[in-house]
């Protein structure tokens, strides 16, 4: 199955191994917003959401203009690297998850700074309803509303 992933997706896999270890639930490409799509959204037991942007290369990171959009949605931004990733180049004020596919471990923690209550639940409502309905098309692939390959949106 891995040899189907691309690298960031692979990344992706051992962010969200490394965040499960840390008591997140994690939902892998979800978008916030339309034009905006985070890698990796985590959920922790009290609430707080974490984001991560995985980068499989200098060119990766160089190219990506969106990434400051994300920080609206997360109370922390963390980037997910393989060891080879010159992490010199990631802005000093976000965090940063060393990971492969097997796993990863935060390097450096993010800074926080908490969304406001109306916000966090939006996101939150928008995270637990986008894992909801990929569970039930995973049960039931039928579903009309079954998320397709992209996931499901939603817009707080």
């Amino acid at each position: 199955m891995s040899q189907d992933l691309t690298p960031g997706q692979l990344l992706a896999c051992g962010a969200c191994r490394c965040l499960v270890d840390h008591g997140f639930a994690c939902v892998t490409e979800l978008v916030p917003k339309p034009g905006l799509r985070v890698d990796v959204m985590a959920l922790g037991r009290k609430g707080e959401i974490w984001v991560v942007e995985c980068k499989s290369g200098r060119a990766d990171f160089t190219s990506d203009h969106k990434w400051h959009g994300y920080l609206d949605y997360a109370d922390r931004f963390f980037w997910a690297v393989d060891a080879d990733f010159p992490a010199e180049i990631l802005p000093a004020d976000t965090g940063l998850i060393r990971a492969d596919r097997f796993g990863g471990e935060i390097a450096r923690m993010a800074p926080e700074v908490r969304l406001a209550p109306a916000r966090r639940k939006a996101v939150t409502q928008g995270f637990a309803r986008t894992a909801a309905l990929r569970l039930q098309g995973r049960t039931d692939p039928g579903l009309p509303l079954a998320p397709g390959p992209a996931g499901v949106t939603f817009y707080p």
